[in-house]
Order: structure tokens, then C-alpha cells, then sequence
């Protein structure tokens, strides 16, 4: 069997975010109907497309390294969306359960920004300067999107639902 080298890593991590990103547009549409805020309704709208283009930016990079574009089942995405499901039948109030929900998002970009920041490394390392040029692309969105939720959160959405007794008396 012969050695696995940098690239052949490179191609594995990509196959898991590959289809962690699928997952991910698949489960987004259902975080945005759960929301009640607006604003963090329209973010998550906007991350579905979002996805969507970082979906066929991972296609170009499969293209770029002359391999199929095929999944890996992630098991970490997997678990990171079955416990944004467990918020929504968890019976909180609308307000907390948007708090829930930026929680649970930001989970995911936090899990998103570690791996596109593994693979722009690899890239790199490889002297794969378009696949890293498109890779860091996507990276620098879902750092945005983790200020936008960051911003909500710090905004309205924590304080609507400490008013709405997100807080317990002491």
C-alpha cells in the first residue's frame, strides 16, 4: 500500500466538508422557517445560498485537482445538525429558541472556518494556488457569517429572550 501524501489528505478533508456543506443546504431551510426574528430568518436564507455557491466552489476545486466530486459521510456535521434539531423540540420560547438557534449556527461555522482554514493550509502547502485562492474564498464567508450571527446574537436576539424569561430568578 503505497504512502498517503499531502494532497491525498487534502482530497479526503475535502470529500468531508464536501458533504458536511450538503448537509448543511439541506438543514438550513428548516432553521430559517423555526426562526422568528427577521433578521436572523434572513441570515439564514442567506447562508442557504451562500452554500449553495461554496458547494459548486468545492466542485471547481475537485476540477482543479482532476478528481471526482464525491462525499464523505461527516459524522461531526451530522451531529452538529441533530443537536440544532433538538433545539426546535426542546418547546422554548420563540424568542430563546432563536437564541438556541444562533448557538447551534455558529457551532457549525466555528466547524466550517476550522476546516476551510485546514484545507487553504494543505492548499497552500501543496502550491495549489487556485484551489487555495477558491478555498479561501469560501473560508472568508463563513467567517462573515459567524460575525453576522455573532451581531444578532449581541444584538436583539439575546436580549428578546432574556425578556421573555429567558432567565431564571436568582
Amino acid at each position: 500500500m503505497a504512502a498517503k501524501t499531502m494532497q491525498d489528505l487534502l482530497i479526503e478533508d475535502l470529500r468531508d466538508i464536501y458533504h458536511a456543506e450538503k448537509q448543511i443546504a439541506k438543514a438550513l431551510p428548516k432553521l430559517a422557517r423555526a426562526a422568528h426574528s427577521e433578521q436572523l430568518r434572513k441570515a439564514f436564507e442567506l447562508h442557504v445560498e451562500q452554500t449553495n455557491g461554496q458547494i459548486e466552489r468545492l466542485q471547481q476545486v475537485f476540477d482543479e485537482l482532476d478528481t471526482r466530486a464525491r462525499g464523505k459521510h461527516c459524522d461531526a456535521m451530522e451531529g452538529l445538525i441533530s443537536e440544532a434539531q433538538e433545539i426546535l423540540e426542546m418547546g422554548l420560547a420563540p424568542e430563546v429558541q432563536d437564541a438556541a438557534l444562533i448557538a447551534a449556527a455558529q457551532k457549525v461555522e466555528h466547524y466550517e472556518i476550522a476546516s476551510y482554514g485546514t484545507l487553504h493550509a494543505y492548499a497552500t502547502a501543496c502550491g495549489l494556488d487556485k484551489v487555495a485562492k477558491l478555498l479561501e474564498e469560501t473560508l472568508s464567508e463563513e467567517k462573515d457569517t459567524d460575525t453576522l450571527l455573532n451581531k444578532l446574537a449581541i444584538g436583539d436576539v439575546n436580549k428578546k429572550a432574556l425578556a421573555a424569561g429567558g432567565r431564571k430568578a436568582a
